[in-house]
């Protein structure tokens, strides 16, 4: 599912902060964000502009500029919308009226609840800037028979959580890197970072990777087309938190490309298994029974071994299911929001 960054949402509760005289915290979907007292009520409806969203350079967001302009290696700017504490409060997003629409501007499904306004505000979203070390030089886009790997939020999705009720699932750790893509269709080989495919290059840590593992010579002995997809983590790639000596990748997906499915947990850990690859590390497995706090939770921690806070974690059935809230694969990742807080991104 397209992530929506900026849309109308609900204000389903407003409480006060302790000692705070003039700001107060909301509730909007499964995220809380501190706001003015007295500006917002529950049961009104809002702007919610998400974590992660880049607000471009007008006149209107002049007041983020002191903590939240960027300019980006493009030389694109704008103002960086992230996880921050006020008054010891979590305040993940921002929210403005509903008169922060320009007039006339296209309203993605009309203008009721879940109405997106990202083109309309000229929203974007907030793209870390490729290492060096994953730069090269770029031969395509990433292949359109291949699917991304974005994966919603659940704070974004809370009502998610009743479709996986009932289900196994299993609990992977979020690794925090880069996405890494392998593949072999139709007799050719390829290798991609998250939005482009690159060519070989034995200063990129892509190929690096790629070459250390065999991998063209081993997908060319599957009779089956397949697409290996992870985090390439290391040194180099987001300050790495995990502390690896070398560039190392760990699968997070098996795609089949020509019967276009993503291969169930347990075939996807057998099939890395005998590629000699390690998969993301599973912290547990079960019936799911949780709520969104209690996910939230369980995100916390470190990489073992290392002071880093972790990304957070992974939650999926152990078979792929259908989600109709995410119109997609059901899957969703819960940050850790120690890690947002410690600049992590």
């Amino acid at each position: 599912m397209e992530r929506k960054l900026a849309s109308v949402q609900l204000i389903k509760a407003v409480s006060p902060i302790e000692g705070a005289d003039l700001i107060e915290l909301a509730g909007v979907l499964g995220w809380q964000c501190v706001v003015k007292k007295g500006e917002y009520k529950p049961g009104d409806l809002a702007v919610y502009v998400e974590i992660d969203s880049l607000l471009p350079i007008k006149p209107e967001f002049e007041f983020l500029r002191k903590n939240c302009y960027r300019k980006m290696p493009d030389g694109a700017e704008g103002f960086r919308i992230k996880t921050i504490r006020l008054r010891g409060m979590l305040s993940q997003g921002i929210l403005f009226p509903l008169s922060i629409i320009p007039a006339g501007g296209a309203i993605a499904g009309g203008c009721g609840i879940g109405a997106e306004v990202t083109a309309a505000l000229g929203v974007v979203k907030y793209e870390i800037p490729v290492p060096a070390q994953l730069a090269g030089k770029v031969i395509g886009q990433f292949p359109a028979f291949l699917r991304k790997t974005d994966e919603p939020r659940l704070q974004a999705y809370p009502e998610v959580i009743g479709e996986f009720k009932g289900k196994e699932v299993y609990i992977s750790v979020k690794c925090d890197g880069s996405s890494m893509t392998v593949y072999r269709h139709g007799g050719k080989f390829g290798v991609c970072g998250r939005n482009y495919e690159y060519a070989e290059d034995s200063g990129n840590s892509l190929w690096q990777v790629a070459r250390r593992y065999g991998l063209e010579e081993k997908l060319a002995g599957s009779p089956v087309d397949y697409a290996i997809q992870g985090e390439i983590c290391g040194p180099g790639i987001q300050k790495n938190p995990m502390k690896l000596s070398a560039p190392d990748l760990f699968v997070f997906d098996i795609f089949d490309i020509p019967a276009g499915r993503r291969l169930d947990h347990e075939e996807r850990l057998k099939l890395a298994g005998e590629l000699g690859l390690k998969s993301v590390p599973i912290e547990g497995r079960g019936i799911f029974d949780y709520t969104v706090e209690q996910l939230l939770e369980m995100a916390k921690g470190k990489y073992s071994g290392t002071p880093s806070h972790r990304e957070g974690i992974v939650v999926r059935p152990v078979k792929e299911a259908y989600s109709a809230v995410l119109q997609g694969r059901l899957s969703i990742k819960v940050i850790n929001n120690d890690y947002l807080l410690s600049g992590g991104e």
